[in-house]
């Protein structure tokens, strides 16, 4: 399996759980195509991937109103038709439904979105583990 990560981090958060998963998936025997921020997507590592994952971080009043950062450059990404996706984003408080728009932004590049999580950043290590875990289930169903 192939996978081409995308990140986009504030503070280095997102981007440390991006390498731990991508750490994770290589002992797997999975091929990791390029790391690189939305902003400035490795187009070559996207289109050689059979799966793309797209990480960011939880911006937004803690009420109301989480949502992921950088949407507008998720949203210029090329054309994922016929590839599956992932989002995965990390927060301080609390997600809201910052996932949920992650993947409908996602689904409208036209990919297939086989699920995602939010990881806690006090718990950036063990929640990284667990999303490596339920990606390659994941991906062992589909």
């Amino acid at each position: 399996m192939k996978a081409a990560i995308l990140v986009e981090s504030l503070t280095g958060n997102t981007w440390h759980a991006a390498e731990k998963v991508a750490d994770l998936l290589a002992q797997e025997r999975w091929s990791i195509t390029g790391l690189s921020k939305v902003k400035q997507p490795d187009y070559g590592s996207i289109q050689e991937a059979d799966l793309v994952l797209v990480g960011t971080w939880v911006h937004g009043a803690f009420v109301f109103g989480q949502a992921p950062w950088a949407m507008s450059n998720i949203a210029n990404l090329p054309a994922m038709r016929g590839k599956r996706a992932v989002g995965f984003c990390t927060f301080a408080l609390d997600p809201g439904k910052a996932l949920d728009k992650l993947d409908r932004a996602l689904g409208d590049t036209g990919a297939y979105v086989i699920g995602g999580m939010a990881l806690s950043r006090s718990k950036l290590d063990r929640h990284s583990e667990i999303f490596a875990e339920r990606l390659l289930d994941a991906v062992a169903l589909t």
